[in-house]
């Protein structure tokens, strides 16, 4: 029975890398892009990405995935309904692209200001600024943070049950009801442990490799 649920659970394994990859994807450069509206010196912008980060920061992501996908078309129209793919992969990607603005937000005010007096004296534009000095710095210090924000969208994916999306958790589900049994679902916690160990492996070489400041 063992090796019947693992099998099974497999198709549900591929459905959350999809989704887990996706998500990165998107929402780390996203997440960039946002951190720079953030502090922006339009106060119109900052303000207004401001209250929309506090928005996804501070609602729960299940609620998210409703509004996307059922609420969006009840209020705008059929226009606006979308496969639940595409539905998962937005909702995931709006939510954690919040939480990477904030930590590279963090990470850009935590270079000291004296760098950027550095850069202006040698001449630097500000766009080389940014790629050549802080950008190297503050990626070196938001990495365990990011860290920890990719280990949980491994475990959030499960959310995405939601919206019918078939991911593992799902397919877990649905075995042990057919089986009656819990096995499925430790053997689905088993696959979630190993997979973010790996997801942890890789993000501590990554931070290993990029020793370029102390």
């Amino acid at each position: 029975m063992f090796w019947t649920v693992t099998l099974s659970l497999l198709a549900g394994m591929g459905q959350l890398l999809k989704l887990f990859f996706l998500t990165l994807l998107f929402s780390l450069p996203l997440g960039l892009l946002i951190a720079f509206a953030l502090r922006s010196r339009c106060k119109p912008v900052s303000w207004l990405f401001n209250v929309i980060v506090w928005i996804i920061r501070g609602t729960p992501l299940m609620l998210q995935l409703f509004f996307v996908y059922y609420g969006l078309p009840i209020m705008f129209g059929p226009a606006f309904r979308m496969e639940n793919t595409v539905a998962a992969v937005l909702t995931f990607t709006m939510n954690y692209a919040a939480y990477f603005a904030e930590i590279y937000r963090a990470g850009i005010e935590a270079v000291p200001a004296g760098q950027y007096e550095a850069a202006e004296v040698l001449g630097y534009s500000k766009t080389q600024t940014f790629v050549r000095i802080i950008f190297p710095q503050m990626v070196k210090r938001v990495m365990p943070p990011v860290t920890n924000e990719v280990i949980t969208l491994v475990k959030d994916t499960s959310l995405a049950f939601a919206l019918a999306y078939t991911e593992m958790f799902t397919l877990a589900k649905q075995v042990a009801a057919t089986n009656a049994s819990i096995m499925p679902l430790f053997v689905a916690g088993v696959f979630y442990y190993i997979f973010n160990f790996l997801v942890a492996w890789i993000m501590e070489q990554i931070e290993k490799s990029m020793q370029y400041y102390r």
